[in-house]
């Protein structure tokens, strides 16, 4: 079918012939210039002189020498004269920061109020005052007295008295706020929008100078429907001047039938205005056209970019097709997975693409560099100092141009410390990029300014290296322009201004800036929002994300003017986003012959999971041919595999076992422990080197409490082991514990125990549960005294010998002691444990069953320690005992020995033990070092923590 804009330029040609050029055309977006030009091109083929083009708020911006105020300087004149006003009320000013989100709303009040010529007076008179509207509209309805009326008992219910009599107040000063921030601006040289429109709508007749601007000819508004009360008054006395032509975009299967909403606007703009539409006479397009409409309901938000390949697959291998279709973005967040569905090329051919919505510098690594330093920037004006992940987050950046080697070197100094906060003056010293980064704000005049210097910096540095891309010149380039733009409009305003309300005024400014993607507007697969689809036509429509709540919006924004007032004054409501949405996608849908309808149909915080209403309005009534397509995505399991890890015939693990056994590799009882357990664990662990990645982080970790205790205790006995420990000698010493504590902690936690540091927040709880743990242990050592303490931290070797393939093998077995007491002639191994070891186990059999569930790590690590103390020492009836912490004081659980079928291990029981346990730690080794693999527990809870999992299919 014949696009409309080419209709339009062959009636203008056909109507002006060389006088075109005296013709001015107003579009009611910038897109449609091209696509007109081309089509006057097509039809005339020859040179001519182009008419000029404008957008509506072009065409009106010309007729004032104003210059157009933009949202900041709106802003900081509108709070300037609200605090005037509270002063004026003796009231206490608001600040910046609470004032932005309210001005936001009252801005976008007073813009629809120009834009609809609506006396503001009247209309903040009536909010505060019922009889005022009884007194002064008794021309209003029956239903108009109504709306107010509903309103305003609402309001004046009792439940939210202190909301509604600040409700109020605030609107009783809404007119003087309203006529001095209109005055104020204009003495500044300044106008918003909305006052443009208010201003040329008086009587645009008067304004000759500015109409004979537009050329001898007439000036055409070419594809306009909801026009506001300005517009609407503009176009009707531009009509009777004999100015003007209108060619509205219209059907009469929505024109005609007043039950239609897409032809709302158009019904008023024609029927009750009296604008004369050019293509009055044409034909049904919706009734008479050939319509194939496919619906696809996909599971999914991105899911819905992922059919795009199916839906334009005749797109990709036909290039006659290509520049006639469209996909149109309904939910903008949907560009970045259509870009990364829709390939470069097809069969060798490469894919035209051109995508007019933009790319959005939030998306970018750009914005990412720079919200990063907006929120270094807070952290350093609060504390001085920078967090952790934020310092990594620079140092990894793409567009720092850090080399790795400097990374690593930094990222492993600060991994050794683990300090959760950098302090600021440190990142300083490092020079360069750094000494810019972390340069500190002097005074809110100098945010945009340090920005700038940050990405003059970056952007010099890449240039130089040559490796800038495309992309991100271009948003550089408008970035750099948005903050000296910024810089420009904040100028004397924010002098006085907190230094996180700029950064934050920075940071929403520079989220809503896009860079056109480049592309040919005229050619190949074109990609947009809804509203540039304004004017256009497309062979082949594609409309992701049409769901309800989408098109149509579910909400006009926000307002304080309510819902029935803005009836009463002819102001926006949401009925008419319905219409306009129902309209664009109605004149969409008229000149194409291939409609899909791509939406999602799972609810989700973003979706209702329904399709549109127009959807189903279309399906209702318009007699299409309709076909329904379901993308169901089946989710399925796999069935579990087992994975085994196979030993014969791997060079490398092989090489690896036999470091063991020639005592180039020490096996540690942890790590014995972990291949009872679990044996593939151990393979990923000590075999393959796969460890998991140190991390920062302010939460301590609970082996990182049993670390802290172990040194607590170490430093409490240092000093007492040379003479024998009594009660009384415990106590004196007591006082010092928490002097002892924070050295542990923070040895532990940064590596540098003499660290003089202000503890807060979770620090202090850890702290606390470690001064408990100590106080436990030491309650039982009184309990015990007096005993002698032989080691503290004693490291211990032994070898193992055990039989492997006929032949005697042995590996060395090593570990640290926490503690060896002698008392009553029996030595001691102390070990203490922070975590929910237990005491109890059931036999030595099924300490080393590793598809067991009687596994006890605790035994088998005493134990091993036990063997090797008695090794290494040459002694005999060394006994094993066990602190854990959490149940020492427990009556039934407690006690340091472990116990077997209520059997305590010391004495006799322990020596018949000692030998049993060695014969099947010797069993296991073999099986170690000569089992065909590794493979996983038979149980779950014996890997239940382990980092792994993933690796062997649990």
């Amino acid at each position: 079918m014949k696009p409309f804009l080419q209709e339009v330029a062959e009636d203008l040609v056909t109507r002006f012939g060389d006088r075109l050029q005296d013709c001015s055309i107003v579009f009611n977006n910038k897109r449609p210039a091209a696509y007109l030009q081309k089509h006057l091109a097509d039809i005339i083929r020859k040179p001519f002189f182009s008419p000029s083009f404008f957008t509506i708020q072009e065409f009106f911006s010309c007729s004032t020498s104003y210059k157009i105020a933009d949202f900041y300087l709106q802003f900081f004149t509108l709070h300037k004269i609200y605090n005037q006003l509270l002063a004026e009320e003796k009231l206490e000013a608001i600040s910046s920061y609470k004032f932005f989100p309210l001005a936001k709303i009252i801005l976008s009040d007073f813009s629809q109020i120009d834009a609809d010529l609506v006396d503001a007076q009247k209309l903040y008179r009536d909010l505060e005052d019922i009889s005022v509207i009884n007194q002064d509209f008794d021309y209003l309805s029956p239903e108009q007295y109504q709306f107010l009326s509903q309103f305003w008992t609402s309001y004046s219910e009792g439940k939210h008295k202190k909301q509604q009599e600040l409700f109020i107040k605030m609107w009783r000063r809404m007119p003087k706020l309203y006529n001095k921030f209109h005055a104020t601006l204009k003495e500044q040289g300044y106008l918003t929008n909305g006052s443009v429109y208010r201003h040329l709508a008086g009587d645009i007749t008067s304004h000759r100078e500015f109409t004979a601007n537009f050329g001898k000819e007439k000036i055409i508004f070419v594809g306009f429907n909801a026009l506001s009360s300005a517009e609407a008054k503009i176009f009707t006395q531009l009509q009777e001047a004999d100015k003007a032509l209108f060619y509205f975009d219209a059907d009469s299967y929505y024109l005609d039938d007043v039950s239609q909403e897409a032809g709302l606007f158009l019904r008023k703009n024609l029927n009750t205005l009296g604008l004369k539409n050019e293509f009055a006479a044409a034909e049904s397009l919706m009734k008479n056209g050939e319509h194939q409409v496919n619906v696809f309901k996909v599971q999914g938000q991105s899911a819905q970019a992922k059919i795009l390949n199916e839906i334009l697959e005749e797109d990709y291998a036909n290039a006659e097709s290509v520049g006639k279709t469209v996909i149109v973005l309904a939910d903008e967040s949907l560009l970045i997975p259509t870009l990364q569905t829709i390939p470069t090329a097809y069969n060798g051919a490469a894919i035209d693409l051109n995508v007019t919505m933009g790319f959005a510098l939030a998306t970018s690594s750009i914005f990412g560099l720079v919200d990063l330093w907006l929120t270094s920037q807070l952290e350093i004006l609060k504390a001085e100092k920078v967090l952790y992940k934020n310092v990594e987050s620079f140092l990894t950046h793409p567009l720092t141009g850090l080399t790795q080697k400097m990374r690593d070197k930094i990222l492993t100094a600060l991994l050794a410390e683990n300090q959760v906060e950098i302090d600021h003056k440190r990142l300083l010293r490092q020079r360069g990029l750094f000494e810019v980064f972390y340069k500190k704000i002097d005074g809110p005049q100098f945010v945009v300014a340090n920005l700038l210097e940050v990405l003059d910096f970056v952007l010099t540095r890449l240039s130089n290296a040559k490796t800038l891309k495309k992309i991100d010149a271009e948003l550089f380039v408008k970035t750099i322009q948005e903050l000296n733009r910024l810089q420009d409009t904040f100028g004397n305003h924010i002098g006085k201004e907190e230094i996180p309300f700029v950064i934050y005024l920075v940071q929403k400014s520079l989220q809503a800036i896009s860079v056109p993607l480049s592309g040919d507007p005229l050619n190949g697969i074109q990609v947009m929002g809804l509203l540039e689809t304004r004017n256009l036509n497309f062979d082949k429509v594609v409309i992701l994300g049409f769901n309800e709540g989408i098109i149509p919006k579910s909400s006009i924004g926000n307002s304080f003017i309510p819902d029935s007032i803005r009836r009463v004054y002819g102001l926006p409501v949401l009925e008419n986003l319905d219409a306009i949405s129902s309209y664009m996608v109605y004149r969409l849908m008229q000149r194409a012959r291939n409609i899909n309808f791509v939406y999602n149909s799972l609810t989700d915080e973003s979706t209702s999971g329904e399709a549109s209403r127009i959807l189903k309005q279309l399906e209702y009534e318009s007699g299409f041919s309709f076909t329904y397509n379901e993308l169901n995505l089946e989710v399925k399991t796999e069935q579990q595999k087992e994975v085994l890890i196979e030993k014969t015939g791997n060079a490398f693990i092989q090489q690896t076992l036999q470091r063991y056994l020639d005592k180039k590799k020490i096996l540690s009882p942890s790590a014995l422990t972990q291949y009872i357990s679990n044996p593939i664990d151990f393979f990923f662990n000590y075999i393959a080197g796969i460890k998991e990645p140190k991390e920062i982080s302010a939460v301590v970790e609970a082996n990182e409490i049993g670390s802290i205790l172990h040194k607590v205790m170490e430093y409490f006995y240092e000093d007492l082991r040379d003479a024998e420990i009594t009660a009384e000698r415990i106590n004196a010493r007591r006082s010092t514990v928490p002097k002892l504590i924070q050295r542990a902690f923070n040895a532990v936690m940064f590596n540098h125990p003499d660290l003089v540091m202000e503890y807060k927040g979770m620090q202090k709880v850890i702290l606390a549960i470690v001064d408990a743990y100590v106080n436990i242990i030491l309650n039982h050592d009184i309990s015990q005294t007096p005993f002698t303490i032989i080691s503290l931290e004693q490291k211990v070797e032994a070898e193992i010998s055990f039989p492997l393939n006929g032949k005697d093998e042995s590996v060395k077995i090593f570990g640290y002691i926490d503690r060896v007491d002698v008392k009553d002639g029996v030595t001691k191994i102390v070990d203490y444990k922070t975590g929910s070891d237990k005491l109890a186990f059931k036999d030595v059999d099924e300490l080393f069953n590793s598809d067991g569930k009687h596994i006890n790590k605790a035994l088998i690590q005493t134990l091993l320690y036990t063997y090797a103390y008695e090794q290494f020492a040459g002694k005999t009836c060394v006994e094993p005992n066990l602190y854990i912490v959490k149940t020492m004081n427990d009556p039934v659980y407690g006690g340091v020995w472990f116990k077997s079928n209520r059997q305590v291990l010391r004495g006799d029981f322990l020596e018949e033990i000692k030998p049993l346990f060695l014969t099947k730690l010797k069993e296991k080794l073999a099986e170690l070092f000569s089992a065909p693999y590794f493979k996983a527990s038979e149980i779950p809870d014996n890997y239940k923590y382990s980092i792994y999992k993933t690796l062997f299919g649990k």
